[in-house]
């Protein structure tokens, strides 16, 4: 017996996600998986992500979190998630991106299609000619401390895809996962942001 799922996601949507994510390389999550160990059994590893995803039932593992050395001596944490994960958020983004995308400033350019650093080195040197001034700016913590509710109004009011908003949910509440820092212990990001 043939069941329809819930959400309509295209295989090969998912195909395209672990393409781009092989292109981006990456270290493996917790679960220790690399690039090449998910691509050894790939069909069914795309399978399981396609599968659960268009039945409502993928819930993102904890990301790893790993410390990196900041340039003023400091340490930052990033998470790092499985490669199911980064393909399960690849595809969200290849069905989301072009909703929200014509909404952005023109000149923004972090983590957006056709623009690099190079562009924005570009726009600024030629405006370095117009003007006697800089301004800069950089929010501290902003991912660790974005309120939650705010930021999913925000993807509410550009999609009212059911599946989109109910895994950047699930991805907002699934943690980090401090295994290799302090041991095997995971702990929840905090509703506002950040970790407890």
């Amino acid at each position: 017996m043939d069941k329809t799922k819930p959400y309509e996601i295209s295989k090969r949507a998912v195909l395209e996600a672990f393409q781009r994510v092989k292109a981006n390389k990456g270290a493996a999550g917790i679960d220790d998986e690399s690039l090449e160990a998910f691509e050894a059994n790939l069909k069914n590893n795309l399978y399981k992500i396609w599968n659960r995803m268009s039945s409502g039932s993928y819930f993102p593992p904890p990301v790893k979190a790993v410390e990196i050395p900041k340039k003023n001596g400091g340490k930052r944490v990033l998470g790092v998630p499985t490669v199911a994960d980064r393909v399960a958020q690849m595809v969200v983004k290849i069905y989301f991106e072009p909703q929200v995308e014509p909404h952005f400033h023109p000149d923004s350019y972090g983590y957006r299609p056709g623009k690099s650093a190079a562009d924005a080195l570009a726009v600024t040197r030629q405006r370095c000619w117009k003007y006697d001034w800089v301004l800069e700016f950089d929010i501290k913590g902003l991912f660790d401390n974005i309120d939650h509710e705010l930021l999913m109004k925000a993807v509410q009011k550009h999609t009212d895809n059911p599946w989109v908003i109910l895994y950047i949910r699930r991805w907002l509440k699934a943690g980090f996962s401090d295994a290799g820092r302090h041991g095997e212990r995971a702990y929840k990001r905090h509703p506002a942001g950040g970790r407890r």
